[in-house]
């Protein structure tokens, strides 16, 4: 990691330094203290919850995310850790998928839930990811971008750690109605994405192979890194 010297703490690796049960909040969004929250855990329990079901009720977003077979997986913004056992299911069985949140509350629930060993939960900033350069095999963020308060910032990190030839996939609410409704009764901070903002953000990120797939009020977008010159992607 990036000259960190992280500190283990209740079953995450913890990047920031923080105490146990606080959130980091390195923008002072009103949105992340909201998370800290019992009322604010419950709802995103059940988010969680319902990307759960999304991804496991259709073979079709978990295949679409072109994930590798081997190294390792980011999963940015993961919470209760849900979509990053479902990630692990998915990938096989010569991956690694990390976990990463700026929850600490969140993370611990997530560590005491999680018997795969093949998963692992870091806290850490979304805009400041603690990983070198080229060092991750694919990237995956599920409902969480909406809620950065810098969303270029975060996904140009996610770009970054992004090795050549992997895939990064992101999955974002870009309307107001259906399930997308319920996101806008939190307090603050919640971005709605245009249908062509999120695909635009990737092309300005460098990403090629930009390709938009909607279900219902959610819209995944994914892209890949450019290899460099004579290495091929890995899968």
């Amino acid at each position: 990691m990036r000259g960190i010297d992280p500190l283990v703490q209740d079953g995450y690796l913890d990047t920031l330094r923080q105490p146990p049960g606080s959130v980091a909040d390195a923008e002072g969004t009103g949105i992340q203290a909201f998370w800290a929250s019992k009322a604010g855990a419950g709802f995103y329990r059940f988010a969680q919850a319902l990307v759960r079901a999304v991804l496991k009720g259709s073979r079709t977003p978990t295949e679409w995310l072109v994930l590798p077979s081997k190294g390792v997986i980011l999963d940015v913004g993961s919470g209760l850790g849900h979509v990053t056992g479902v990630l692990a299911d998915s990938a096989g069985g010569d991956v690694v998928v990390l976990g990463v949140d700026i929850s600490a509350p969140m993370l611990a629930r997530a560590a005491r839930a999680c018997t795969d060993s093949r998963v692992g939960f870091l806290l850490a900033d979304a805009g400041r990811l603690p990983f070198d350069d080229g060092c991750v095999d694919g990237v995956v963020s599920t409902a969480v971008l909406q809620l950065v308060a810098d969303r270029a910032a975060a996904l140009a990190e996610m770009v970054r750690v992004l090795r050549p030839g992997g895939v990064l996939t992101v999955m974002i609410p870009s309307t107001k109605h259906g399930p997308a409704k319920l996101m806008s009764a939190l307090p603050g901070g919640v971005h709605y994405f245009d249908d062509d903002e999120l695909p635009g953000m990737f092309a300005a990120h460098g990403l090629t192979d930009v390709h938009v797939r909607r279900k219902g009020s959610f819209q995944w977008v994914r892209g890949a890194k450019n290899p460099a010159p004579g290495n091929a992607p890995v899968r």
